[in-house]
């Protein structure tokens, strides 16, 4: 019997790599913000696992995502989480990657549900509501300012054009059990 995905093996290798980018970019933002790493200090050592649930068998699977808080305030991606209390689970319903894709585009929040806790949640939904990436300002630094404006803008612009998309497809989607 066949494997459902034809790269069983990309898998191990990939997912965590994808994983520590991904890490990188959280820590990025948080310490674009020095709030937010000192709000993040006092959570030192607990953990939080982000679960896609529902994600569709035919797709390569994709293991929970496992952070930890360091004592810089930042995040650490971990095998296993951390002993003890004080840590959370996130699960985000994935049963539609692809509108749970567009709605990020979009700005769209996905449904979540969260356990564990409260406080903790409480400085994560913090840090949720209150940063944002400065796509324009990084690329700025690489790119110079005028093409970043213009990239952003060009972003935005996308990133409407999505937003109109689902919001005339979701009705649909939603309706066809996709």
């Amino acid at each position: 019997m066949s494997a459902p995905w034809p790269l069983p093996s990309l898998s191990p290798l990939l997912m965590p790599a994808l994983q520590d980018r991904l890490v990188l970019l959280i820590n990025h933002v948080v310490s674009r913000e020095p709030i937010a790493a000192q709000r993040l200090k006092l959570q030192a050592g607990r953990g939080l696992v982000v679960h896609l649930a529902g994600w569709p068998a035919l797709l390569p699977p994709v293991p929970d995502l496992i952070l930890g808080v360091t004592p810089a305030g930042l995040f650490e991606r971990l095998e296993v989480p951390p002993p003890g209390a004080g840590g959370m689970r996130i699960e985000i319903d994935a049963s539609n990657p692809a509108r749970l894709a567009l709605g990020a585009l979009s700005g769209e929040p996905p449904a979540v549900s969260v356990q564990g806790d409260a406080a903790f949640a409480g400085e994560v939904h913090w840090l949720m509501d209150n940063l944002r990436w400065d796509i324009e300002d990084d690329l700025a630094g690489v790119v110079g300012p005028l093409p970043a404006r213009q990239l952003a803008q060009f972003g935005r612009a996308v990133r409407q054009a999505l937003s109109g998309t689902v919001a005339r497809f979701a009705p649909k989607m939603a309706g066809s059990g996709a």
